[in-house]
Parts: structure tokens; sequence; C-alpha cells
């Protein structure tokens, strides 16, 4: 319930920062930079976030997030330029950073281990509600209520999640973990770096869609980007009935190929986006690839990791799916203003192919190596 409000918050903004920094007189540039910035603060401090788990306790990393979350988020509605929206995103960055590093933790300590890719699946299932209303209640509500009305029901939502992250029974510090956490420099679970190196390239594309999607289906005057938010996340919530089962039960193989390429399609429809119906259809098999492939890159990295390294496993997933998404934003400004919007999916559409082939890439090398060891 907590990872809900805080992502229904997170959710209504995502649609609306960019029509805000509009107002305020920015330009695309500007749009992906201050969407791109906001995933590069969260990823410097997901590392810092990873260790303060193992050392301080998943508590004291949740509340802190949360509380520099709500603070953030409720000061854009006194906001009225572009630098200080610019500073402030780099702080929700980091109280972004902290929270979603810390609630994946906490939710991968009370899942069995057999059942990691389903409970995921279930647990991502409040991320995906959120998000099958937030962009739609956030760009509703901005034809009828100011922004500074809109940004301060977001910072009250961000109470809620902390009243609740306070009720949360949390896994106590083991003294021999505390004991064992790594050095400072050490930012990175290396057991973690293939999934999280496959999620940079689908998240890739995510920064396009979320920043540019509701200026590029306004610029083709084609109505229903509210309706393209909610059916993703309606397909989203389908796949979490059988694709983390399907992951626990045959493992990454049966999953990632037909979710990215689920996705490659989208994009590509996203690039040739004549009607309404075509959005929608993109919509669908996005959330259908997507929710296949992000929860059981997760538990594949999760899974791996030693036991006393899971919120360095999870800082480290999540890192590169900020790298991806913040990436793709700030070069998707810079693709939109030189190229126009349909050349940010066509983009996004070589990211997915490149995972794809990646991933094949890494189970020839995994076979070649089992043949090694054979003989």
């Amino acid at each position: 319930m907590a990872n809900f409000f805080i992502f229904l918050g997170f959710q209504m903004t995502l649609p609306t920062i960019p029509l805000f920094v509009q107002q305020l007189g920015g330009n695309d540039q500007l749009i992906g930079l201050i969407t791109g910035i906001f995933t590069f603060s969260a990823f410097v401090l997901r590392p810092t976030a990873g260790h303060a788990l193992e050392s301080k306790g998943r508590r004291y990393v949740y509340m802190i997030g949360l509380g520099i979350f709500v603070i953030s988020i409720g000061s854009y509605a006194f906001i009225t330029s572009i630098v200080f929206l610019f500073m402030m995103r780099i702080v929700q960055g980091l109280g972004w950073g902290f929270s979603t590093t810390a609630t994946g933790t906490i939710a991968t300590d009370l899942i069995p281990e057999k059942r990691r890719g389903e409970g995921m699946g279930y647990f991502g299932l409040s991320g995906n509600i959120a998000l099958a209303v937030g962009p739609v209640l956030g760009l509703t509500l901005y034809n009828y209520i100011s922004f500074m009305s809109l940004f301060l029901i977001c910072a009250a939502l961000g109470i809620v999640a902390f009243l609740l992250s306070s009720q949360i029974r949390y896994k106590p510090v083991d003294p021999e973990a505390k004991k064992a956490v790594p050095p400072r420099f050490d930012v990175l679970e290396k057991s973690a770096l293939r999934p999280s190196l496959l999620l940079f390239f689908i998240t890739f594309c995510f920064g396009g869609i979320a920043s540019f999607l509701p200026l590029y289906t306004n610029q083709e005057g084609i109505a229903g980007i509210e309706l393209y938010f909610l059916i993703y996340a309606l397909f989203l919530m389908i796949t979490r009935a059988f694709a983390g089962q399907l992951y626990d039960r045959r493992g990454h193989k049966a999953v990632f190929v037909p979710g990215a390429f689920l996705i490659l399609v989208a994009m590509v429809f996203l690039a040739w986006l004549p009607n309404s119906f075509v959005l929608y259809t993109a919509a669908a098999l996005y959330g259908l690839g997507f929710g296949t492939v992000q929860p059981a890159l997760q538990a594949w990295a999760i899974n791996q990791s030693p036991a006393n390294r899971k919120g360095m496993a999870n800082a480290t997933f999540f890192s590169f799916f900020d790298l991806g998404v913040g990436i793709g934003a700030i070069g998707f400004g810079l693709i939109a203003s030189a190229f126009g919007y349909r050349f940010i999916y066509a983009t996004g559409a070589g990211s997915v192919t490149i995972a794809i082939i990646l991933y094949v890439m890494l189970l020839l090398k995994d076979r070649k190596a089992k043949q090694q060891e054979a003989v």
C-alpha cells in the first residue's frame, strides 16, 4: 500500500512535468534534460542506498527517501523558474533512489525464494495500479486545477505512503551482515550486472514514452493519450498472473525474448502512429512486454546475489533502470529537437533490438562455457 501511494504521486507527475516545463517556457531539449536529471540523481545515490540498507536497516532508508520525495514534489507547487525546477528534480531523484531501492529490498525479504518471480510480479501490481490511475488522474486534473494544486496533491499522497511505511514489519539488521558491508567504492553487485544491462536497453525507450508521448500525440492531433497509460497499465497487470510463475518454473529463457519482441513491435507502432487505434495497440503490446520482462530480470538479479548483497543487487538493478530512462530522456530531447518525435520511437526500437541480440550472445557464451567444462 505504501508503494502504491508513492508511485501514484510519482505517476501523476510523469505526463504533467513536460507540460509544466512548457508553461515555464522550456523547449524539447529542456524537457528531456529535466526528465533525465531526475533519474541520474537517483542513479548516483542508489549504491549509497544499497550500503545503507545492509548497515542501517530497511526502515531507515525507506522513510528518509519518502520524506525527501514528499518535500521535493511539494516544492514544485511554488516554483516559477526552470532553474529551481531543475534543482528540485535532483532532490526528488535522491528521495526516489532511496525509497524505491528500499521498497524492492523489503519485498524481497518477505517473499519466499522459490516464488520470487511470482512474488515480485504481485508486488509490482501496486506500482502497476498506480500507473493505471496516476497518469490519467494527473492529465485530467491538469485540465481543471492549477499546477500548484496538482503538485500539492502528489505531495499529500507521499505523506500517506510515509504514514503507511511506519506500520511495516521490517527485517532487523543482521549484525554479521552489518560487519560485512563492503567499502564505499564497491558500488555494484557483479552477479546482477547481466540482467541489469539488459534492463538498461529496455528502459532506454521508456524516457521517450514518459516525456514526449503526450506532446507527440498532441502534435499529430491524435486523441486518447490518457487511455494509452490506462491500457498500458491494464495489460501490464495481466502479465502478473502468469509471467512471474513462468519465470519460476522455466527461467528467463522462457520470458525475455518474447517480452522484448512485444516491446519492439510497440516501438515500431509508435514511430508509425497514424491513429488512436495504433496508439492503443502499442500500449497493450508495451504493457504485455514490459510486464513480462521487468519482474523476470529483477528476480534473476536478486536470485544470483549472495544473501548479504540483496540490497546491493536491487541497487544495481534500479541504477541501470534509472540510467536507461535518464540517457533516453536526454537523448530523445535532442532527437526530437533535430528530427521530430517519430524518430524517438524508431531509436527506441533499435535499443530493444540491441537488448535481444545481447541476450542471445550471453546465452551462446554460457552454452560454450558449459561445453568446455564438460570436456
